[in-house]
């Protein structure tokens, strides 16, 4: 299991403390420090779809030029623009063994996790 995100980001700061608050110890990968890659992104498409992988609502998104975001129409060309604005990923991005689940639901984690 991994979680995925940037430490600034507020959703994955609830994330990381509900993981932290119930005493799962869980590697956090930092898209701004490690970065993200085709493969990875591919994978996640796979499993949920570009539509839900990217982040619609987020700053980044919304600070890109309307021909960048026109531009952006099947897989291929979202994951172009994840690669170079890895802050437009849907986070945090918490993966394990049976897939991944996006943002964050405390439910949901405590489902996973049995907690």
């Amino acid at each position: 299991m991994k979680l995925y995100g940037i430490p600034n980001c507020n959703t994955v700061k609830k994330a990381r403390t509900w993981l932290q608050e119930h005493q799962i110890d869980v590697p956090f990968h930092d898209f701004k420090k490690n970065g993200v890659d085709a493969a990875m992104l591919e994978k996640w498409c796979g499993l949920v779809g570009y539509e839900k992988l990217l982040n619609r609502q987020g700053t980044t998104w919304r600070q890109l030029p309307d021909a960048v975001k026109n531009s952006v129409t099947d897989q291929a060309s979202a994951i172009r623009l994840l690669l170079e604005k890895p802050s437009a990923i849907k986070r945090p991005v918490l993966e394990h063994a049976n897939g991944i689940l996006l943002g964050f639901d405390a439910e949901a984690y405590a489902q996973l996790l049995k907690k």
